[in-house]
């Protein structure tokens, strides 16, 4: 698979799945795991009541599934649904599926909240910085090639109708690009999570890159536990450690995916504003929601808009979220009350 959503390092999505049991040692060896590859990263699925025989079936359902949602949102596939929008110039309403209109709209909607941190439409500076499938830059972009890609971009330029049962994407600028590598593995989690259901499984923890979600208890009969890693090197160490008792979770750092550039790190999101990466101390930005899309959009718009108003739009509209600031040779955490809620522990 290659939709490569690059936003984070398969370590921490592999503590999050790992640390999906209360005893993770004891408890991966009753769980039913099974695991496997897209979109350029990982998906993993824990299960609670499931024999060998359901295993088998499960994973060629699973990989199917994944491999169709590829289809839909990849970037990097020439022929997806979403890189045939992309390539068309009309600004006429273009048909999509019913699935491609959610995303969007949720993505949308996440954006205008975030006053646009949380931009779709980013893909052109995505580019441009070398973290889409154009290749890295040789040198740091100047100005002028940074004007030149913003002017591609814009969620005014971006509109979802709905009509008769039907949907359709419409484009006032015809070079608009879209990349829902800021929202799809949440997607994918929460697809992934309505097979399990559609199966008859009621106990299950799912992931896609950063985005997980959870039903039910682990095979000791107790919540299943998610970690949220610490921003560092080390692929075990936790900063805290939560129930997300059937919603979704997601997390959105700045600490793996990067390069170096003219003698200075290049992190992989981006400002919309200034068509730049980041470079602010907010590290880690953790959401939990109703569902692992929903996370999975506002982790990103957080990250971009920094500690400050990151904290600002949490308190606004409520948001159950887990901030991790470099602060000198280390960090500061910060939670809002909703995230207390699902809090097990904290670690220091």
């Amino acid at each position: 698979m290659d939709l490569r959503f690059i936003r984070r390092g398969s370590f921490a999505v592999a503590l999050l799945a790992l640390a999906g049991c209360d005893n993770a040692q004891n408890s991966a060896a009753k769980a039913v795991v099974i695991e496997g590859k897209t979109m350029g990263t990982y998906w993993r699925v824990s299960l609670a009541d499931v024999d060998a025989a359901q295993k088998a079936a499960l994973q060629e359902k699973i990989q199917q599934q994944l491999d169709g949602d590829d289809r839909l949102m990849s970037t990097w596939k020439k022929d997806s649904a979403l890189s045939l929008f992309n390539q068309s110039t009309s600004t006429e309403p273009y048909p999509v599926s019913e699935a491609m209109s959610d995303i969007v709209t949720m993505a949308l909607r996440i954006g205008a909240k975030t006053e646009g941190a949380m931009d779709i439409t980013v893909g052109p500076l995505v580019n441009l910085w070398g973290f889409g499938p154009d290749k890295q830059p040789l040198h740091t972009p100047d100005q002028a090639q940074i004007d030149a890609a913003k002017a591609l971009t814009g969620l005014q330029h971006l509109k979802v109708v709905n009509a008769s049962g039907k949907q359709w994407m419409q484009k006032d600028l015809p070079g608009l690009y879209v990349d829902l590598s800021t929202i799809g593995e949440g997607y994918a989690a929460d697809h992934l999570a309505r097979l399990m259901e559609q199966n008859g499984i009621s106990r299950y923890l799912v992931s896609v890159g950063g985005a997980v979600t959870t039903r039910g208890t682990n095979p000791d009969g107790k919540p299943w536990r998610v970690a949220i890693q610490k921003p560092t090197d080390r692929e075990n160490a936790v900063q805290a450690m939560v129930d997300i008792n059937g919603h979704g979770i997601s997390t959105s750092g700045s600490y793996r995916n990067y390069y170096e550039l003219d003698g200075k790190r290049i992190s992989h999101i981006i400002n919309p504003q200034t068509g730049r990466p980041i470079e602010h101390k907010l590290v880690s930005a953790t959401v939990i929601a109703t569902t692992a899309m929903e996370a999975d959009g506002w982790d990103t718009g957080l990250m971009v808009l920094g500690e400050e108003k990151a904290k600002q739009v949490a308190e606004r509209e409520g948001l159950a979220v887990y901030l991790i600031s470099k602060e000198g040779d280390g960090f500061r955490s910060w939670m809002s009350p909703q995230f207390k809620t699902f809090l097990l522990e904290e670690k220091n």
